[in-house]
């Protein structure tokens, strides 16, 4: 018996299947089946018993897992102390972003990063706030810069800045000031929209506003890319709805509103998984990109 098995084991102690637990810790079914009858071959002992397709732990099954868990979290405290060194950490660091946060906003603070760990190999990976925070939980990505709100179970969140959100609404001649307009509820009920699609965070955050403001926008349009969304609105398609730091530093087709008597943001935030052992290296970069991102 060693700590790969009582892993394997509590995997399966805390999955709805087999199939599930062996896509958890990367195993084909068979492989952690033939792991499980040697562990109970091991303890003398019949651990899970089969009703229909189910597995259905023993009453020796539930023991062992209470003395698993404490085995498990020792060892962790233990290959914390004595291997989660900085500088011998080679493992590769999987940090996950929006696109638009990293194009408008993570370009300094990640040249920054790469001086500061400049062993690290630090790899990014570009998604929107659902597959990071699925990416957290399944442990592909050590840290997420994610738009809140998202449940907080078994992650811990650190704030970061808020973000205003701006209309956009087309124009006819080359925009060359950054002025924000004042627009009327009853304008945005009459456009055409062109919006983020609806299983975005960005798209819940949108929806929460309209709502508030009794308004159903007409969507004529959806896209994930923000440049994209912006170069639609330029060519006259629709109004849109995006965040400030997309906004900047360039002459445009569109002009930008505020709602007359509202104001819409959202928050961003870093993520990681909640654990009692956390990776240094992680703690590390998250308090290295929260000065960076708050100080700028």
């Amino acid at each position: 018996m060693d700590i790969h098995q009582l892993k394997l084991f509590l995997a399966v102690m805390e999955s709805a299947s087999m199939t599930q637990a062996a896509e958890k810790i990367h195993l084909s079914p068979g492989a952690v089946s033939l792991q499980l009858h040697n562990l109970a071959g091991e303890l003398h002992t019949e651990l899970f018993v089969r009703s229909g397709k189910r597995l259905v732990p023993t009453p020796a099954a539930s023991r062992l897992a209470e003395q698993a868990r404490e085995v498990v979290k020792l060892m962790g405290h233990i290959q914390q102390e004595f291997e989660n060194d900085l500088s011998h950490d080679v493992r590769p660091f999987h940090f996950a972003t929006g696109v638009t946060t990293l194009i408008y906003q993570l370009g300094r603070p990640l040249r920054q990063l790469r001086k500061q760990y400049p062993h690290a190999e630090i790899r990014v990976t570009v998604g929107v706030t659902e597959e990071i925070v699925a990416g957290l939980h399944d442990r592909r990505f050590d840290l997420g810069l994610i738009s809140l709100p998202v449940s907080e179970e078994n992650l811990a969140i650190i704030p970061l800045f808020d973000e205003e959100l701006f209309v956009l609404r087309p124009a006819a001649n080359n925009v060359r000031r950054s002025r924000i307009g004042s627009m009327p509820t009853e304008e945005l009920a009459r456009a055409p929209f062109l919006l983020y699609p609806k299983r975005s965070n960005m798209r819940q955050i949108i929806d929460r506003f309209f709502q508030e403001i009794g308004v159903t926008p007409r969507v004529v349009m959806e896209a994930d890319d923000t440049e994209a969304i912006k170069r639609l609105v330029e060519s006259g398609f629709g109004y849109s709805i995006l965040p400030e730091h997309a906004l900047r530093g360039r002459n445009r087709f569109f002009q930008t509103y505020r709602i007359e008597g509202h104001r819409l943001t959202r928050s961003l935030a870093l993520a990681m998984v909640r654990t009692d052992y956390p990776r240094k290296l992680t703690t590390s970069i998250a308090d290295f990109l929260h000065q960076a991102l708050t100080a700028a």
